[in-house]
């Protein structure tokens, strides 16, 4: 049964229910195996045009397949610090990819891998779709097969500014002279870039700094996600670090109780330029795959599970640019 045919099944289904039934029967429902197998040329582009990124036999998210030599796009926070990773594309294994490029703003990598003749995804002309237009997905993925999930465009598409601002990821001593690092966030993007207790912060973008006033006034329009050049004393030597700047949100533990509700988000889920919003059901290994629209092109790359109800998309206007400069980087 073609996709398009899926709202009157709803609607049969939704008028059945309300004789006397409360609820959908489970595979009348978006994820139920009748609804699922109308989507299969679109489950097919999935097959063809997504990765299934793993560490070991861990799956630890979704990638985009946008070359035919072996470039995938795919959330950067979820594979950043590991040091092996491997990718299935289709039924095909491809050992020791490598991450060659990243863009924090965005939260995406760029992965090589030794592969020749993969399917790229095929860009849609526009991520501009009415409210309720219907989106498609991966859900969970065997080994070999990988399975479409479906939902609706839930939100106008926007910025998702970052959680309380953005945040260096450190704590400064207390009456101490200069700005001595007293410890560092560790889930933020100063302990990716290696500072340490005990440093000295002495210049943040080439601007000499002696004062958390001065800090407090670079950081204040910064967004998460940007890189900031910060130079430090350590030992008696000067070192400059790029440090990803961290959403205040992303560097603690407490949850809020939508939070407590909403399962396996991702870690990093604002701070976002421009995003798509769906309501696909998802956790954090479920993003870094293709949005697909109902003609099975690419509408934007999934980055993040917000809570119970939401799932963001970068848009694909902005994907294709991402992939072009992540590529050109990677070359250099």
């Amino acid at each position: 049964m073609n996709a398009r045919f899926f709202p009157i099944l709803l609607a049969v289904g939704l008028t059945s229910a309300s004789h006397g039934v409360q609820s959908l029967e489970g595979d009348l429902r978006k994820n139920g195996d009748t609804v699922v197998s109308i989507f299969e040329e679109q489950r097919a582009v999935l097959q063809r045009s997504s990765a299934v990124v793993k560490e070991g036999r861990k799956d630890l998210c979704y990638g985009v397949v946008i070359s035919a030599d072996g470039y995938i796009l795919t959330k950067a926070s979820e594979v950043q610090k590991i040091s092996s990773l491997s990718l299935i594309v289709d039924e095909t294994k491809y050992e020791n990819a490598k991450v060659v490029a990243t863009d924090p703003t965005w939260d995406v990598a760029l992965i090589k891998a030794d592969a020749q003749g993969l399917q790229p995804v095929s860009y849609a002309p526009s991520s501009d779709l009415p409210q309720g237009t219907w989106v498609v997905a991966n859900g969970a993925s065997s080994t070999t097969r990988r399975r479409a999930l479906v939902g609706i465009i839930s939100a106008k598409t926007r910025e998702i500014p970052a959680s309380g601002g953005a945040a260096l990821g450190v704590i400064l001593k207390k009456d101490s002279k200069g700005l001595e690092i007293e410890a560092v966030n560790e889930k933020s993007g100063a302990q990716e870039a290696g500072l340490q207790k005990g440093d000295q912060i002495t210049a943040l973008d080439g601007k000499k700094v002696s004062k958390i006033e001065q800090v407090a006034e670079f950081m204040k329009d910064k967004k998460s996600g940007a890189l900031v050049k910060v130079g430090i004393k350590r030992s008696g030597k000067e070192l400059e670090l790029d440090v990803r700047l961290a959403a205040k949100g992303e560097l603690t533990d407490e949850k809020s109780r939508n939070d407590q509700m909403s399962g396996r988000f991702s870690h990093r889920r604002t701070g976002f330029p421009r995003i798509i919003q769906h309501d696909i059901l998802g956790n954090e290994e479920s993003v870094g795959g293709p949005l697909l629209d109902l003609e099975g092109r690419c509408i934007g790359m999934n980055i993040a599970r917000a809570d119970r109800a939401q799932s963001f998309a970068i848009p694909v206007e902005d994907l294709k640019v991402l992939a072009e400069q992540l590529i050109k980087n990677a070359a250099h």
